[in-house]
């Protein structure tokens, strides 16, 4: 069982929801999140004023796999995450991490079957 923790674009979201829910995976939490990479932020302009954004805006995305669905939920993360065809600077990070063990706390089902 694996936990993949996917910093998207919020623009994103909707696609990456669409696309996993079709193949069927459709448990996930998602929250808001501020930081930056590479990128380091933007410059924007409000109400005629230049200012310096030095956190943009992101959606975490969490979701909790049996080994099987793995490897094709991390494609379709990644390739309906990415923008443009190569992909850009600040489309984001998939993380990949181990789950020792799975409890539902309503059904009372431990190990995969919980997921």
């Amino acid at each position: 069982m694996k936990l993949i923790v996917a910093v998207i674009q919020p623009t994103k979201l909707d696609s990456v929801r669409t696309a996993l829910a079709e193949m069927a995976v459709e448990r996930l939490t998602v929250y808001d999140a501020e930081g930056y990479g590479r990128q380091r932020g933007q410059t924007a302009t409000f109400r005629g004023i230049e200012y310096q954004t030095n956190l943009l805006r992101k959606v975490i995305v969490e979701i909790a796999v049996n080994d099987d669905f793995l490897e094709k939920t991390l494609s379709i993360i990644e390739n309906v995450s990415r923008t443009g065809q190569e992909g850009n600077i600040g489309d984001g990070k998939i993380l990949v991490l181990p789950i020792e063990q799975v409890v539902q706390i309503g059904g009372k089902e431990k190990g995969p079957s919980a997921v």
